[in-house]
Parts: C-alpha cells; sequence; structure tokens
C-alpha cells in the first residue's frame, strides 16, 4: 500500500455506507484525514456507523442534512448508489468540491497496476474469468470492485507483482479523478439504469471514463460488434484491442473456423468450451484479450475455459428435479440479460420475472418468448409483464407476491423436460436489497421442493 498525502489533515466527508463506505471511512482515517461519516440509517440501527464511532470517527445518522456543506470539507467520498440529485452531491459540486467513489481510494493507494471491467452485461463473468486464469497460470491477482470485493480494503495488501482485477459500474465510474487501468475492457453498451443517469449520453459518458485517463502505454479492450462503441472509444488515447463473435480482426480476439483466436493465434476449440450461451462468447474473447496482454499462457486460459461453467447468479444451475431444471439467473437486471437467458435454452421455459419498475416496457422480449410456455410474475413490473406475454402468446401467466410463492407456482406449471428460470430482466431493489439476496432466496425455495 502506498502511504500517501492526499487527504492529511483534510476534512473528508463519507455519504452513505454499506461495504464501500466503511471501507472508505477506515482508510482515510489511516491516511489522517479529518473524517466525518453521514448516512440516513438512524445510528440504533446502524451497527457500521456505531463501529466506526468506537474508531474515533465522527459520525452522523438519520437523514442527511445540507448544513454539512458549510463545514468546509474538501473531499466527498459517496455511495455510488447514491444519485447525483442528492442536494448534498449536487451541493458540493456547485462549490466545486470533488466528489469521489471509493475506487479511486483505491487507485490512489495501489501499488499493483488495475485491469478494470465495465460494460452494460457481462462484467461479472468476464471479471471472473480473467481472475481464474492468472489462478490458473500462478500469477497473483486480487479480485475487486463491484463483484463484491470491496476495491479500497483488498488493495492495502497488493503488491507491484499483483494485477487487481476490477469490475466497475457507471455509478462507481462517475466518482474518479486520477483513476487510470492499465488494461481497460468494455464489454458492450445498451441503455440502462436511466433512472439514474437521465439519459442513454450520460450513461455512456459515465461508462467511457474507464478510458479517460489511460495514456498511448495502456490498452482500451472494446467490442467491435457495437459500431455505437468503437465510435464512441475513437477519442481514447489508449491502444484499442477490439474483439468480436461475428468476424475477424487482426489486432484482437475472434472466432475464426470454430477456433478462440487472438492476434491470429489459436487459442482452442470453441467447441471446447464449457461456459454455455452465445452471448458468453463476448465475455470470453474479451478476457482472453485482458491476460493475453498480461502475458498468461495459453494453457492457463484452456485449463479455465474447459472448466468454467458459470458464476453464481448468472445463469447459475442450481439443481434437476423429477426431469426439471432449475437456473438461477437473478443477475439479469434488464431485458438484454433475460433475452441472452432465453436464447441459451432449447427446451421449453418456464420463466419467473419482475422486480423495480423503472419505467421501461418490456415488448424487446417478446422476440424471444417463443419457448417460454409459462410466466410467473412478481414485484413492481408484474402487470407489464404480464401485457408483454399476452401479447408474445404466452399460454399461462401467473402473479405472485414473493419468491417463494413463485417458485412453488413454476414448478407446478412445469413438465419433465422443462427449465425453470430466474431471469427478472429487473432490478431487485422493490422486493428484496441485492440481486444476491434474490437468487438466494430462490436457490432455498428450488431446495425446499420435492
Amino acid at each position: 500500500m502506498k502511504t500517501i498525502t492526499d487527504f492529511q489533515h483534510k476534512k473528508v466527508l463519507v455519504l452513505g455506507l454499506a461495504k464501500s463506505g466503511v471501507s472508505a471511512a477506515l482508510l482515510l482515517h489511516k491516511l489522517g484525514a479529518f473524517v466525518t461519516v453521514n448516512d440516513q440509517k438512524p445510528l440504533s440501527e446502524n451497527p457500521q456507523a456505531q463501529h466506526l464511532l468506537e474508531q474515533g470517527i465522527k459520525v452522523i445518522c438519520g437523514s442527511h442534512p445540507i448544513e454539512l456543506l458549510e463545514e468546509g470539507f474538501e473531499a466527498i467520498v459517496k455511495n455510488p448508489g447514491i444519485p447525483y440529485t442528492n442536494p448534498l452531491v449536487s451541493g458540493a459540486i456547485q462549490r466545486k468540491i470533488p466528489v469521489l467513489t471509493e475506487v479511486e481510494l483505491a487507485y490512489l493507494i495501489s501499488e499493483a497496476p488495475f485491469i478494470g471491467i465495465t460494460g452494460t452485461n457481462g462484467k461479472t463473468t468476464t471479471t471472473t474469468l480473467i481472475y481464474e486464469m492468472f489462478k490458473a497460470d500462478h500469477a497473483p491477482a486480487i479480485l475487486a470492485g463491484n463483484i463484491g470485493k470491496v476495491a479500497s480494503e483488498v488493495v492495502q495488501q497488493a503488491t507491484k507483482k499483483d494485477q487487481v482485477v476490477i469490475e466497475l459500474s457507471s455509478f462507481q465510474l462517475m466518482g474518479i479523478d486520477r483513476f487510470r487501468p492499465r488494461i481497460a475492457i468494455i464489454t458492450n453498451l445498451y441503455e440502462a439504469h436511466l433512472d439514474y443517469h437521465g439519459t442513454k449520453e450520460a450513461y455512456a459518458k459515465a461508462k467511457l471514463n474507464i478510458t479517460k485517463n489511460q495514456t498511448e502505454e495502456d490498452y482500451l479492450i472494446v467490442n467491435a460488434d457495437q459500431d455505437a462503441l468503437i465510435r464512441l472509444t475513437k477519442e481514447s488515447r489508449a491502444n484499442i484491442v477490439p474483439f468480436s463473435t461475428k468476424k475477424a480482426v487482426e489486432n484482437g480476439a475472434c472466432i475464426e473456423n470454430g477456433e478462440l483466436c487472438f492476434r491470429k493465434e489459436s487459442i482452442m476449440k470453441v467447441k471446447d468450451i464449457a461456459l454455455p450461451g452465445a452471448h458468453n462468447l463476448e465475455n470470453i474473447l474479451s478476457a482472453v484479450s485482458a491476460v493475453k496482454l498480461a502475458g498468461v499462457s495459453n494453457q492457463a486460459i484452456q485449463r479455465v475455459l474447459t472448466t468454467f461453467s458459470g458464476v453464481k447468479h448468472r445463469t447459475q444451475f442450481v439443481r434437476e428435479l423429477k426431469g426439471r431444471r432449475f437456473y438461477n439467473d437473478s443477475k439479469a437486471t434488464n431485458t438484454l440479460a433475460t433475452k441472452s437467458a432465453l436464447a441459451a435454452f432449447s427446451e421449453p421455459i418456464i420463466l419467473l420475472a419482475g422486480g423495480l419498475d423503472r419505467g421501461n416496457g418490456f415488448d424487446d422480449l417478446i422476440p424471444y418468448m417463443k419457448r417460454v410456455k409459462a410466466l410467473v410474475t412478481f414485484g413492481q413490473t408484474a402487470g407489464k409483464l404480464t401485457e408483454m406475454a399476452e401479447r408474445a402468446g404466452v399460454a399461462q401467466v401467473v402473479k405472485t407476491d414473493h419468491m417463494q410463492e413463485a417458485v412453488t407456482q413454476a414448478y407446478r406449471l412445469s413438465a419433465e423436460g422443462d427449465v425453470i428460470l430466474l431471469s427478472p430482466a429487473c432490478a431487485s431493489w422493490d422486493q428484496y436489497k441485492t440481486f444476491e439476496q434474490r437468487g438466494d432466496i430462490f436457490i432455498e425455495a428450488v431446495h425446499t421442493l420435492n
């Protein structure tokens, strides 16, 4: 860990807790900052805030008082989920107070270079593949970021020999200043999170922050099958490394004659890849590009790709019961991810879907509903999904109140040979704290069936 003086003797406000806020507050305290923590949850219900108070950190809980901006803070480190419309955040920007996320702190103290992965879909699978390929090659690597490992905590143990492999959301990337990954990946770019960003242009701009500080010494791996993304990344100063599932590319990764190739070198046969689904080829090609640039051997890549079958909550096989196979795709928080999941199966599907209503419709799912024999809905979007399913000609639609009931109904509607798929096409926050919690409840409910 680098000992930096950027925050020494400076007043810093940590806005919002959760895991990243706690880590940021403790790190800033260690770096000599005068830290104040502000969290919406009352202190009596907030064990994380109580812990920070015991460490000698000033804590203000129960609301976000605008008067805090009068205390002379020189920086704010905010939880990524807090929108920029929050009065404290917008007020800080007006006062030209830097508003950062803890990813920036992680970068500033890390001795190890970063491989940063962002995009609308496929981030977690790509991040995990890269990490597993480093491990298979006995190369030191650290997993961090939006994948569940708080970056500013885990990089404190990083050395110059490590690689920090970090998944990054658009929310996190809006709060960077000097963050510069040696290798950056944009898996794909679709319209998403408009409730947070407001416009697709603002969302794309946030994603492109991953390359804003890169130089000619760095690499930007991009999806060459998306012309709009290629146009957006033309201004990057990094070396562009394309990948494509549809055409040959000379300076990147692609599929040629049934072979997975990087810069015209054959790595392995596509038919030997264990990870199912055409959409996962994008993730695989971007991951291979990153590790080849970092010097990982073909043998290590082959070992991972012939054994790696997926990440929890991403089209995760749960169990087979009386000829029905259950899959947990709780990470499918938008229609694009659900379309990919539906396209991955040739069997009849019982689909479980629903969640937070972000104002979007679901008609783009209709062409993918041909094999869906029944839809079980839940959450705020149950009505919208029901209307979509009726237009798609789905034979049976059942509305439920919660996940346990949804699993029971899906099993009742199924027959031997069917796939029962949780792929919500929505965020989880109307009923569950995270998509992981939603997926875990699905898994638990599936295992109670007999």
